[in-house]
């Protein structure tokens, strides 16, 4: 059973960039995703990288998940242009969370019981995609990836666990017309 302890958001970029996309994580990822109700994605062709406020890694985790977003949104049929009018503005940012983790065990024997539990501190990653249009100036669709992290030294294992929370995210890009 996982208890919410007060939330803290580590500001520091190289913790940021470590944990979140570690490979060595202890649940699977949560994705969630949402869309701007009567948006039409067939429209949209082309996508620009811009900064969004929030927390961002250091430079080489950033252009690891600027590559690995790359990959799926080509997949989608969307090119990725600079300095020319994009259809689309893309942009992300991480936050680390801490939780608190109680385990209990316990026995039962002639009547008596007897247990106790521990806790142990855990982080939760996340890392926020969202898509604006700049004719509409809105967001138009937004996703969330969450896993516990426990950091790897093993870069191409972290790669491929943030290729595949990438994958997993853009899964059902573009929505369906609501």
């Amino acid at each position: 059973m996982r208890v919410r302890q007060n939330r803290k958001f580590f500001r520091s970029a190289l913790v940021v960039a470590g944990l979140l996309i570690s490979a060595g994580m202890l649940t699977a990822q949560d994705v969630r995703y949402n869309s701007m109700p009567g948006t039409d994605f067939s429209k949209y062709h082309t996508y620009e990288w811009v900064n969004v406020n929030g927390t961002h890694p250091d430079q080489i985790t950033d252009a690891e998940i600027r590559q690995s977003v790359d990959s799926q949104l080509v997949l989608k049929g969307l090119t990725k242009t600079d300095g020319d009018k994009a259809d689309l503005y893309i942009g992300y940012r991480t936050a680390v969370d801490q939780e608190t983790q109680w385990d209990a065990w316990g026995s039962r024997a002639f009547g008596t019981g007897m247990g106790s539990w521990t806790s142990s501190t855990i982080s939760v990653g996340t890392l926020v995609l969202e898509m604006f249009d700049p004719g509409a100036n809105q967001l138009v669709w937004t996703g969330f990836a969450t896993k516990t992290i426990n950091p790897s030294s093993n870069q191409e294992k972290n790669k491929k666990n943030l290729d595949k929370a990438m994958a997993k995210l853009l899964k059902d890009y573009p929505p369906k017309q609501r």
